[in-house]
């Protein structure tokens, strides 16, 4: 089985990080994002994969061949981003009939074992129940049990089940089919070439899809969300760093992911911070944050906050004489 991640995405809603850094690249409790993706595939049996790069193509490239030189892997560039149907007709021309893919969005975390996936017998849609289901793709399903349909964003859901960002295809000579005929007919919705449609297309042609529930899953597309993800990953075992060196006049307020060579000292530091590899706190306090490679924080105060690589914040330093009876309002 090989496994297709699009990463083509130019991740606008997490800007400015995004202008420099591809979403999948974004740290995440100690690695990125796109590492629990390729981590769990591979524990789950994988070792073939097809990433669909485009936007920032690269930097992902370099990161996925010195970070994972034993996996096979293939690079192929989405040059238009005209949705997730289209990412994966791009890979087509690597595709064999008698392969079988797994599509994983690659800005998305996942808590559920992969290995479900591989063991049902039939074509397979990961899916979780929401209460907004007009903002994702939804699946209705017939008495067998079977999915009867699955649409994009519907106005008028029928079904609470969202569709995931994760799909086994088993028959892919008929996504491929499907994918060709969409796009050369141009069979949009929301201005886009979804899959969606297309596995619509493969149910109407006799393809029989089973449905897999998962636990959860985070879509780090928003700072709120990547933050969030950040500290329920840090709560759980293996994530959190656990053997923290001691730093000068610095306390740490666990959980908390430190990377090497950083320099910590003056400070207060936690909880639910992740900080990147050589990066220097000094006379600061960083709680429920993501700090960068490289990153340099001197003199503040941050929270809920995301602070790229090789960025610098400095603070202002007072120096007062106050008497008695005096009140100075520094908030203003």
């Amino acid at each position: 089985m090989k496994a297709i991640i699009p990463v083509a995405g130019a991740g606008t809603k997490l800007r400015p990080h995004t202008y420099t850094q591809p979403k999948p690249l974004i740290p995440v409790a100690g690695k990125p994002i796109i590492s629990f993706i390729i981590d769990q595939l591979r524990k789950a049996g994988i070792n073939d994969f097809i990433f669909v790069i485009g936007y920032l193509g690269e930097k992902i490239k370099n990161f996925v061949e010195k970070r994972y030189p034993n996996i096979n892997k293939t690079f192929v560039q989405q040059h238009q981003r005209m949705g997730l149907g289209h990412a994966i007709w791009t890979a087509k021309d690597v595709l064999n009939d008698d392969d079988e893919v797994f599509i994983v969005l690659g800005d998305t975390i996942y808590d559920v074992d992969f290995s479900k996936f591989m063991k049902n017998p039939h074509s397979c849609l990961g899916i979780k129940k929401v209460n907004n289901p007009r903002d994702f793709g939804v699946a209705e399903f017939a008495d067998d049990g079977f999915v009867s349909k699955v649409i994009e964003k519907p106005k008028i859901p029928k079904s609470n089940m969202a569709l995931v960002g994760l799909y086994k295809i088993k028959e892919v000579s008929i996504l491929i089919k499907a994918l060709d005929y969409n796009i050369n007919n141009n069979v949009q919705t929301l201005g886009e070439f979804q899959l969606t449609d297309a596995l619509m297309r493969m149910i109407e042609e006799g393809v029989k899809f089973s449905a897999t529930t998962i636990d959860n899953w985070f879509d780090c597309g928003k700072k709120e969300v990547l933050l969030e993800t950040n500290a329920m990953l840090l709560k759980n075992e293996g994530y959190a760093s656990d053997n923290v060196p001691s730093f000068y006049n610095t306390i740490i307020i666990h959980p908390i992911s430190i990377g090497k060579g950083c320099q910590l000292s003056n400070s207060i530091v936690g909880p639910n911070v992740t900080i990147g590899d050589h990066a220097k706190i000094n006379y600061s306090i960083v709680k429920e944050s993501i700090i960068g490679n490289y990153a340099s924080i001197e003199e503040v105060v941050l929270q809920y906050s995301v602070v790229g690589n090789d960025a610098a914040i400095k603070g202002l330093r007072q120096s007062l004489n106050i008497g008695d009876n005096t009140e100075i309002d520094f908030s203003k």
